[in-house]
């Protein structure tokens, strides 16, 4: 009896393929960055193999904090990310003030910081 339930699941093994390590590595795609005012900023970011919607929302950090630094400039704060996903490519619409000095708000990133965490988890910036 044993040896007919393993033939019997052999064809339902077949149809589910075993993941690839690939499958988990995270493509970055690229960053487009748009200066809505002198302080206001988006950013589109794109990728593929991303487990969930948080690493979408850490890549347009890292996105974030890098142009902060590229602007001379030493903090954000988040406003809002827009994350969506279509047959596997992955966006996310964020949009962050820059400024010199820490901003008022409780969704503040020291840029340098940020920059230094995303370049040790391997996440790019701007």
């Amino acid at each position: 009896m044993k040896a007919s339930w393993l033939i019997s699941l052999t064809p339902l093994m077949a149809c589910d393929p075993v993941p690839t390590a690939e499958q988990f590595i995270p493509d970055y795609r690229g960053v487009e960055t748009r200066l809505l005012a002198e302080d206001l900023v988006q950013f589109n970011v794109e990728m593929t193999n991303a487990l969930t919607a948080a690493d979408v929302e850490d890549y347009a950090e890292c996105a974030a904090a890098g142009y902060t630094l590229i602007r001379g400039w030493g903090f954000a704060r988040h406003l809002r990310t827009n994350v969506n996903e279509e047959a596997g490519v992955w966006r996310a619409d964020a949009v962050y003030t820059i400024s010199p000095a820490l901003p008022r708000g409780i969704r503040t990133i020291d840029a340098e910081v940020v920059a230094a965490a995303c370049a040790e988890k391997g996440i790019p910036t701007v």
